[in-house]
């Protein structure tokens, strides 16, 4: 039995891409998963990272290992990683998986020789670029670690091409792309009222996403638009999450729901009309950002409205799916949604119900096999 060890330093039965990976994984071994919170579905063992132990040196140790650019000693520093580690001695697997530069050092670490696969979530040296301490101290690590192991990688992919062609002229490698793309939903287009136009957004309720410029957007278009909000709160303990309720005044047409499971969301978006999604171009991760949501808007079987973001007006214009912003301002938005008619509506939900075997995870999966299955020749 081919043993696999998969890494990733996040709430694993909250993070959509590690879940797909992880049921690719199943189909060759034995999955043991390194994450916070409870063992996903399906695996053989889950260590449990305790959610007070974050996966970058933050302790004063390891932030004056950043600091003086001790970058090798700092591989290990995090309180996350070195537990991971501890946890990890002694044991053997076919292959590690890496999920985001964070965990390279870790996942080469305790390899053993294996073949590493490391899957970036996004271009790991400007992951939170607008964040002052992570552009001095952070950001050079993450340049270290890509540049010394991603050439040592046996495979590595990535969410879209423009990220893909960052990490080749950077550091030499050029992942395979492996979209954030949902597994196929077999659903159908609800149908539109003439009257009423729901919106709706899924996702973290993350600073900087902008997520206020969609609820006001709302309150400025007439009654006809209703939002609705599946926000899980983020690390800050839920504090912007309070902020856009208070935005919200109260108003009717502005709906905050609880999260729902990623494997849900298609069905619970599939009763609204259209998927929105406004994020300003803060840094490089948002300029080139082609999430989760976009797709499983698509396989609710959505209409799709987005600001003008590279790689998601890219699959919107393509599928003709939805309406592009021509700039990330409010008004903008208002504009953009303001166009929209129930027909209008009705015709790009039945193009996403179209395109929603293209765009389904069917496509990522056989890149993920074919990938892996070279890196493990020997399986039977």
């Amino acid at each position: 039995m081919t043993r696999i060890l998969c890494i990733s330093l996040t709430p694993i039965r909250r993070d959509a891409r590690v879940l797909r990976q992880i049921d690719v994984l199943r189909e060759l071994g034995e999955v043991t998963t390194v994450g916070h919170g409870d063992a996903p579905p399906g695996v053989a063992d889950h260590i449990r990272v305790p959610d007070d132990k974050p996966s970058l040196p933050q302790t004063v140790g390891g932030v004056i290992l950043l600091a003086t650019r001790q970058f090798d000693r700092a591989e290990l520093a995090a309180p996350g990683v070195a537990y991971a580690a501890e946890k990890l001695e002694g044991r053997h697997f076919d292959l590690v998986v890496a999920n985001d530069a964070r965990v390279l050092g870790l996942a080469f670490a305790v390899s053993g020789g294996a073949p590493v696969w490391a899957d970036l979530h996004e271009w790991a040296p400007e992951e939170r670029t607008h964040v002052l301490s992570w552009r001095l101290l952070v950001a050079p690590f993450m340049v270290h670690l890509c540049r010394k192991y991603l050439p040592r990688t046996a495979a590595a992919t990535t969410v879209g091409g423009e990220i893909a062609e960052l990490y080749d002229e950077n550091f030499g490698v050029r992942p395979l792309v492996m979209r954030n793309a949902a597994p196929f939903a077999d659903l159908a287009p609800t149908p539109v009222s003439p009257d009423r136009i729901r919106l709706v957004h899924s996702g973290g309720a993350i600073h900087g996403r902008s997520l206020e410029t969609m609820i006001d957007a709302v309150r400025a278009l007439d009654e006809r638009f209703t939002l609705d909000l599946y926000l899980v709160p983020a690390a800050d303990g839920g504090r912007y999450l309070s902020q856009l309720r208070n935005r919200a005044g109260g108003d009717p047409r502005v709906t905050f729901h609880e999260p729902v499971p990623p494997s849900d969301l298609p069905r619970t978006l599939n009763a609204y009309d259209v998927g929105v999604f406004w994020i300003p171009p803060v840094h490089t991760n948002a300029r080139l950002t082609l999430p989760n949501k976009l797709f499983d808007f698509v396989q609710a079987r959505l209409a799709i409205a987005v600001g003008p973001t590279l790689e998601m007006e890219r699959v919107v214009r393509e599928y003709g799916l939805g309406v592009v912003g021509d700039d990330f301002t409010l008004e903008g938005c208002v504009r953009a949604l303001a166009n929209l008619t129930s027909d209008r509506v009705r015709e790009y939900k039945e193009r996403s119900h179209a395109a929603a075997r293209a765009l389904s995870f069917d496509r990522e999966r056989e890149v993920a096999l074919s990938m892996l299955r070279a890196v493990l020749p020997d399986r039977e």
